[in-house]
């Protein structure tokens, strides 16, 4: 581990020159570090040493973003690889492992939605999201631009194919009317085998895999079989799959020469700030998916946005899912690793060409002006919350736009389970990233005594103390230091709040403000009349809704620890019976009216609950039964 003291390259000539002369000039992937080594970048290259020295020469010409990233580099290490392709597989990997700020071009804003099928389960649910998760079993198609169409077409697949209906079952013995209408085959009562769903999911992924006509091929064989075996029942069946197959692709028509030939088209537009992209995805001369992506404009070249976009894309997919052909609008830096990559993957060749004239070009501005009307959208948003800043500066007499504004508010039921929310605004947008949740750990605060006044200056006060007890602590250009705090509530609250700042000596560094519910008014400190404003000025408007995302951030934690409480103090009164099983027999369960209801077997089938405590535990919810019992009748006679 290195000291924050050393010396980066740009400072330390001779070292740079000396790490430069041993690099190799083979394949392979370098990693970019600064003086407390934390990873800066990861990069691949044909020849490591021309590339990682291409960062130190005609330094003026480089990006903003990438001039920032050379000034901080202290180290360089590398890995050397037999090929350029191997390279770009453990780049990728390197990435997805370590997720270097540098190396973060994809903004993940939730903007797009994604569908995902949940491999890792035994009955595989498949839903709309707007968040990845980190489960390598589990499978993401997208980011979709169209959600409404998204919707649509997995709703038109649920009516088609009989899949699971519903995230938990209606029943505990017996299936719901989706089973009996066909739409379920009774994934609750397990009246179909794991293997038997999993196969039926796998038809579903070829739909969004864009696999339509291969889809379509395998039921029309299925059908003609079950006829000629006079199975008329299952071949209908198949016939009506067939025809919500083609209601799926009736308007997924483009026109194309070759329409045998799988391929993407990708497309950016961008300005000096936001970069947006648009992936389509074209199988069988159909249009199956149109992805979205945004990224940092500043981030490379329009060539080095689109490489970058497309590797992380294709290292997300499975490799049946990577297209013969592959349009892009630009010269990629690259192109030559990518194709290998991609062609080694999908053990078919890949080609990646820029289309010069007719259908293909074509079709590249297609994508281009749809990825234009995108930006046109994000710059508008963008403006519209640049004049709430700028209005929000005027109102308070901030000397700069409050870039980054917490919100906070507290929620409880008369002092039961009260909690407490951080909520963070930057550049007017919700940044969930950096969203908190606080427990109330005030013991004057409990069921029947509250204290709003109390636990918002706790609150302030767990967030900022590591700046109270460090005072050399950067704040200027700090990004977790707030340029405007909102607190919910009215003068007391902020009164509770300017005490605890001004005793841990940050008062004048933080602008404080509330906002009152009742009149929409704004209370400055010192102030006892709000500022004069309207309810309808963008600057009150970006305050409201920081206030209402705040209670509702606050509001949802208090309901999830509230119901917790509630299902843990039935279990707690049973002895023997740990937090450890608590949460085993709810996750087997799903509630407390479920394990009332279940029989002292089944209790024993749930991990680490024996005989004995499966009996304790019915005996618990069912005290007749105990009363009822051989041992019992003893002790009474």
């Amino acid at each position: 581990m290195y000291s924050e003291e050393r010396l980066t390259l740009v400072k330390d000539s001779e070292r740079l020159e000396t790490l430069l002369k041993e690099l190799p000039t083979e394949p392979g992937v370098y990693f970019m570090k600064d003086a407390r080594d934390q990873i800066l970048y990861i990069g691949k290259s044909k020849k490591l040493r021309n590339r990682v020295r291409s960062y130190f020469r005609d330094t003026h010409r480089h990006m903003p973003r990438t001039a920032i990233m050379v000034m901080q580099i202290a180290d360089i290490e590398f890995i050397i690889t037999d090929t350029e392709a191997e390279a770009l597989a453990l780049e990728a990997n390197l990435i997805k492992q370590h997720q270097p700020h540098f190396n973060v071009l994809l903004k993940d804003d939730k903007k797009y939605p994604y569908l995902c099928i949940t491999w890792s389960e035994n009955y595989p649910r498949i839903f709309v999201t707007r968040k990845r998760r980190k489960n390598l079993k589990d499978r993401y198609y997208g980011p979709y631009v169209d959600a409404g169409l998204l919707r649509r077409t997995l709703s038109i697949a649920k009516r088609t194919f009989p899949l699971r209906q519903r995230p938990q079952p209606l029943f505990k013995d017996r299936p719901c009317l989706n089973y009996d209408i066909g739409r379920c085959p009774g994934v609750c009562q397990e009246l179909i085998s794991s293997e038997d769903y999993h196969k039926t999911v796998q038809r579903v992924a070829m739909v969004f895999q864009g696999r339509t006509n291969e889809l379509e091929n395998i039921l029309t064989r299925q059908m003609e079989k079950a006829a000629e075996e006079l199975r008329f029942e299952q071949a209908a069946q198949i016939r009506d799959q067939l025809q919500g197959l083609e209601r799926l692709t009736a308007h997924q028509k483009v026109a194309l020469p070759d329409d045998t030939v799988s391929r993407d088209a990708i497309a950016l537009s961008s300005d000096d700030q936001f970069a947006c992209i648009q992936l389509f995805q074209i199988r069988a001369g159909r249009l199956v998916g149109r992805l979205g992506f945004n990224a940092d404009a500043q981030a490379g070249t329009p060539g080095e946005i689109l490489q970058r976009v497309l590797e992380e894309h294709y290292s997300m997919v499975e490799a049946i899912e990577i297209p013969a052909e592959i349009l892009v609008q630009h010269e990629l830096p690259e192109a030559d690793i990518l194709a290998e990559y991609l062609t080694e993957r999908r053990s078919r060749k890949v080609a990646i060409e820029v289309p010069q004239r007719q259908t293909k070009a074509e079709l590249v501005e297609m994508v281009e002006r749809n990825a234009q009307y995108e930006l046109v959208r994000t710059q508008k948003v963008a403006d519209r919350n640049a004049q709430a800043m700028q209005d929000l500066a005027e109102i308070l007499d901030l000397p700069d736009q409050p870039k980054r504004i917490e919100g906070y508010d507290i929620s409880h039921i008369q002092g039961s389970d009260a909690v407490a929310s951080q909520v963070v605004f930057v550049d007017g947008m919700p940044a969930k990233q950096h969203y908190r949740h606080y427990k109330i750990k005030n013991p004057e605060v409990r069921s029947g005594r509250s204290d709003d006044f109390a636990s918002m200056a706790e609150v302030i006060q767990r967030r900022f103390r590591r700046y109270a007890t460090d005072p050399q602590k950067p704040r200027v250009g700090n990004p977790d230091w707030p340029d405007l705090v909102m607190i919910d509530g009215g003068k007391g609250q902020l009164s509770a709040v300017v005490e605890v700042l001004r005793e841990m000596n940050l008062l004048q560094d933080l602008n404080v403000v509330s906002l009152a519910k009742k009149r929409e008014e704004i209370f400055l400190p010192g102030e006892s009349l709000p500022l004069s404003t309207e309810a309808e000025q963008p600057g009150v408007q970006l305050l409201r809704r920081l206030r209402d995302e705040a209670h509702r951030f606050a509001v949802s934690f208090h309901r999830k620890k509230r119901t917790d409480r509630m299902r843990r103090s039935r279990l707690s009164d049973i002895p023997g019976l740990g937090q450890h099983r608590q949460k085993e027999l709810l996750a087997a369960f799903r509630s407390i009216d479920y394990i009332r209801e279940a029989s002292a077997e089944q209790l024993e089938q749930v991990p680490g609950i024996g005989p004995h405590m499966a009996q304790q535990i019915y005996e618990y919810f069912h005290p007749a039964a105990s009363d009822d019992s051989p041992t019992a009748v003893n002790q009474t006679v």
